[in-house]
């Protein structure tokens, strides 16, 4: 059976890129919005966009894609940013992650 047209493939690279960059840098921002959290919420974080750019075609490695999200490198972010997960937030994380689709 053939897949359904998905509009979002239509949406103009440009458009799509400017709308990535926004939302990259509103979770620069909101570093209050911790990665446990949005994993808990939504299955992904910034680490997730770091590897979906990688998959893209970044040719950065790793450490690099994780430094183009966060602002800075990781070992910075982690230290100036993220809190200690709770074990209510590790439970929200795995629960969300087993609804991902794996494309």
């Amino acid at each position: 059976m053939a897949e359904a047209h998905d509009s979002l493939d239509d949406l103009d690279d440009a458009v799509a890129a400017a709308a990535f960059r926004r939302l990259v840098r509103h979770l620069r921002h909101r570093h209050d919005a911790q990665n446990i959290d949005l994993m808990g919420l939504a299955g992904f974080c910034r680490n997730c966009l770091a590897d979906w750019i990688r998959d893209a075609g970044y040719e950065g490695d790793k450490a690099e894609a994780r430094a183009l999200i966060h602002g800075m490198p990781q070992e910075e972010w982690k230290a100036t940013r993220q809190t200690p997960a709770t074990d209510a937030q590790i439970a929200a994380m795995e629960a969300s992650v087993k609804k991902n689709r794996v494309d």
